[in-house]
């Protein structure tokens, strides 16, 4: 009996080595594995409330909270456009165009960092950072308040759910946050899958599946409930192409150089945009960019921190041939392009099947009926 137990020791030895080293290979044993998206975190100091939802509505649909009362939160990140703007670069302020991609708001409830380079920890400062940002909104504080002061209708609102006099702007911020708190999605055709429906996912997408985790190596940045690490990598996106051929955007391009501040010398060289560097000061940090979130990508093309690519299938293209070249690829300011990338090796079946299976990160649509807004009125007492 003796060396019958030996050879089962030895045989469960092998299988679990087995098991291990396949594990490894498709990253289950590194990366946080996909899973349901549950319900977003709500801040203690920011409770929700229907009334406050409501109001937050409202204030992302109007345009007073800006500069020359033209640009609202809706104006860059519009339902029908995947709650984004559906052009390589964003909307900007009158008179400009904004240097980078739009992002989708749905389901920004659940980062921990917001904008491509995670410069803001929280809804609650995203929305002045954008309503203030001088090529999207640039809004002034006195000024937005003060037109909120002269429309009764916010006044009644503000009260009501804030217990304030007067509309502050800092209550504006945290309505509007509370409303996008609203926008989320965890109801998609991957969601049902992990929860148990095997017939939530088609044969092409459950093989997209296990690309994603094995093959295609997409989870080791794309992982978690939100696919996505929240981290910083230089993929090596190309250049915007806009810069080429839109003087207007270039010269927006090179006033954030100089507005974030960089030296003398890259603001004369640099063709890119620097990503994380604009908030590190690192030259490691140079090209790199958050891993965006594949939630409701179905809708919100085109793809990447400034546009590059049009459509799912031309990301995965890009990844299957090991991501690309910059300025921060090589060269004297290069932060070396991460080293996750390689040549995949993917067919054009297995691209196909990766796109479908991208495809079942978004549900339905998210349509919501724009609110009428107030109009301005008089002050208390004239």
């Amino acid at each position: 009996m003796k060396p019958l137990k030996t050879s089962v020791m030895l045989l469960a030895s092998a299988a679990a080595i087995a098991a291990f080293a396949g594990a490894a290979q498709a990253g289950e044993n590194s990366y946080p594995p996909l899973a349901p998206l549950g319900d977003p975190p709500i801040p203690a100091d920011n409770p929700m409330t229907d009334a406050k939802v409501e109001l937050g509505k409202m204030l992302f649909w109007d345009p007073r909270l800006g500069g020359d009362a033209s640009t609202a939160c809706v104006t860059c990140h519009e339902p029908a456009q995947g709650w984004a703007f559906g052009d390589s670069l964003s909307r900007g302020y009158p008179g400009t165009v904004h240097w980078r991609n739009s992002q989708s708001v749905i389901n920004s409830a659940y980062l921990g960092q917001l904008f491509w380079a995670g410069a803001a920890k929280s809804l609650e400062a995203q929305a002045p950072s954008a309503a203030k940002g001088a090529v999207a909104g640039n809004g002034e504080n006195d000024v937005m308040e003060t037109r909120l002061a002269f429309i009764p209708e916010y006044r009644r609102r503000f009260n009501e759910v804030f217990g304030t006099q007067w509309p502050l702007i800092s209550d504006a911020w945290r309505a509007i946050a509370t409303f996008e708190r609203t926008l989320i999605q965890n109801d998609t055709p991957l969601d049902r899958y992990l929860r148990g429906d095997e017939t939530a996912l088609s044969d092409d997408q459950k093989a997209g599946m296990e690309l994603f985790n094995g093959k295609a190596g997409c989870i080791q940045c794309h992982n978690g409930p939100l696919a996505s690490d929240e981290n910083y990598y230089n993929l090596g996106v190309p250049p915007a192409e806009r810069w080429e051929e839109d003087g207007l955007a270039q010269v927006t391009f090179r006033y954030e150089l100089y507005a974030k501040g960089v030296t003398q010398e890259m603001y004369r060289q640099l063709k890119d945009d620097p990503g994380l560097y604009f908030r590190t000061k690192e030259p490691g940090d140079m090209g790199k960019f958050r891993t965006p979130p594949l939630r409701y990508t179905l809708y919100t093309a085109p793809y990447m921190h400034n546009g590059a690519f049009w459509d799912l299938e031309e990301v995965v293209q890009f990844y299957n041939q090991g991501g690309g070249e910059n300025e921060f690829t090589d060269g004297p300011m290069a932060a070396t392009k991460t080293d996750l990338l390689k040549p995949l090796g993917l067919s054009d079946e297995e691209v196909s099947q990766l796109v479908a299976f991208l495809e079942a990160f978004s549900g339905d649509e998210i349509q919501v009926e724009a609110p009428t807004l107030p109009p301005y009125g008089p002050l208390p007492g004239e």
